[in-house]
């Protein structure tokens, strides 16, 4: 059965390491029949949260920007993935921006799978630890989550290092696995 699948690159630059990941990702699930949109955050105007408190009170967000148009193709995916460069061992601020502004209709993500794509200089999987429990900081709000994946891309600090890891390959493997 073919799903929907949304992948959400946070990179600051197209062609980044972590972008590369997602096209990577992209074409395998696309390969595998799935209906699959990559959207690059950067391209986005989502402004931070102002913590108006509109979305707690029944309104919509306050804020007229890209993000309710973000948050209408979250809502209507099976499959999210959801990719970051880590810097100083965190996620970027475009990603830590756009899951701050699901506050809006975050109970209305529902019963999405989760992949997480992490790139980053550092060689250790482990000290990328902090990132993904970030990722799955914001999955624990939601209602029927399940974490699929995670593709680790480490060592990659130069634009194209991330071409010479065994990540590419599981990018694709993992779209195509998607079910």
């Amino acid at each position: 059965m073919s799903k929907k699948v949304l992948v959400l690159s946070s990179s600051p630059r197209r062609g980044g390491n972590s972008d590369v990941l997602c096209d990577e990702f992209a074409k395998g699930a696309m390969e595998a029949g799935h209906q699959t949109e990559k959207i690059f955050l950067r391209n986005k105007n989502i402004n931070y949260c102002t913590g108006c408190g509109s979305c707690f009170k029944g309104k919509s967000c306050s804020q007229k920007d890209d993000m309710n148009e973000l948050l209408e193709k979250t809502i209507a995916s099976d499959v999210i993935v959801m990719a970051t460069p880590v810097y100083f061992y965190t996620m970027c601020g475009q990603m830590k921006t756009f899951i701050d502004r699901c506050c809006a209709r975050y109970t209305e993500i529902t019963n999405k799978d989760f992949y997480f794509i992490v790139t980053a200089a550092v060689k250790s999987k482990p000290a990328l630890e902090r990132t993904i429990e970030e990722f799955r900081g914001f999955t624990s709000c939601l209602t029927g989550p399940k974490e699929m994946g995670i593709i680790y891309g480490t060592g990659a600090w130069e634009v194209g290092d991330i071409k010479k890891s065994d990540a590419m390959v599981k990018a694709v493997e993992m779209g195509k696995n998607v079910g």
